[in-house]
């Protein structure tokens, strides 16, 4: 897996888990993540780019 098919995974992931959503509990929209709108929680990538393994290294 390269490097940009990693961002892309994880912008994914993180744009299906902070989108507003219908809260039953609050009887508004909130973030899917449990926070207010607007959704400020900030996560980091856990891997960055260099760290990230070589694609020339033979395994």
């Amino acid at each position: 897996m390269s490097y940009e098919e990693y961002l892309v995974a994880v912008a994914l992931t993180l744009a299906r888990r902070h989108r507003p959503a219908w809260s039953w509990s609050r009887w508004r929209y909130a973030c899917r993540c449990g926070s207010d709108l607007p959704c400020r929680t900030r996560h980091r990538i856990p891997i960055s780019h260099a760290h990230w393994p070589s694609q020339d290294v033979p395994r």
